[in-house]
Formats: C-alpha cells, structure tokens, sequence
C-alpha cells in the first residue's frame, strides 16, 4: 500500500492519542509512506503547541520532536511546488479546504497520478478526510467518526 499522511496522521506516531495505536499498524504496513514537505514544519508546530497548552509536559514534546526529526528521513517527502499550489488553490476553492489542507490533498492526487497506483490518504481531518473521498482518493481511516474525540 501506498500511503500518504497528513500532519494530523504523522503526529500519531509520536505522540499518544486516539488513533496512534492503528495509524502506527497502518505505517508499519505500508509499503511506501510520504507526506508533503510541509508536514515538517506542521508537526513541529503541533508538538510545540501540545507543550504550550499543557496536553504534553515539556520534556515529552521534546522527545517527540527528536523522535520525529529522527524519522523524517525514512518518508517519501512530496516537494512543494508552484504547480502543486497551483493545483491546491482549485481544490481550495471547490472543496472550501483550508490552505494546507488543499496542499496535503494536491500532493496526494499528484502522487497517485505521478505513480500511477492508488494512493490512501491517512487523515484524521474531516473536511480533507471528506473531500479526498469525494475526489476519487481512498482514504483511512475507513470509518473517521470511530476517532472523534
């Protein structure tokens, strides 16, 4: 399987939380995993903002982190480029996603087409978990509202 993951599916992996037991099933898995390169600086983000508001102590957030940079090697990492803006902006405006999501999910399609074999898309987003669907991607998990928290 090929899989690409979103921030909200790659922070799973690093820290403890609803989902993070199946998603690291699904990654271990797959047989190529990637994300846009942008995943780098939203994860990042994510750890940071867990830290502040207290979900992770600090010393955990940091671990993550080192644990995330570690592993960010082992990803297929999707480059961004003004031609997958290009592509994000349409889906934005069709499908109402927020920037980033429109990236992820352009770089997923792009993906699948450049590959010419499916593409799973691993979300835990509901609007980018929807429009993927409805754009013709597969996506996982099968039955989001079992995640919701």
């Amino acid at each position: 399987m090929i899989l690409y993951l979103d921030a909200s599916a790659l922070v799973k992996q690093y820290v403890a939380e609803v989902g993070s037991r199946e998603t690291a099933r699904l990654i271990e898995g797959g047989d190529v995993v990637g994300t846009a390169a942008i995943s780098r600086a939203e994860v990042s983000a994510a750890l940071a903002k867990a830290a502040r508001v207290g979900v992770l102590a600090a010393g955990e957030a940091t671990a993550a982190l080192h644990a995330f940079r570690a592993g960010w090697k082992d990803l297929a990492r999707l480059q961004v480029t003004e031609t997958l803006i290009a592509r994000a902006d349409a889906l934005a405006w069709d499908h109402g996603l927020r920037g980033y999501d429109a990236v992820h999910l352009a770089g997923a399609v792009f993906w699948q087409e450049t590959l010419g074999e499916p593409v799973t898309v691993a979300t835990f987003d509901r609007e980018l978990w929807q429009t993927a669907r409805r754009v013709g991607m597969m996506v996982w998990p099968a039955d989001l509202a079992r995640f919701a928290t």
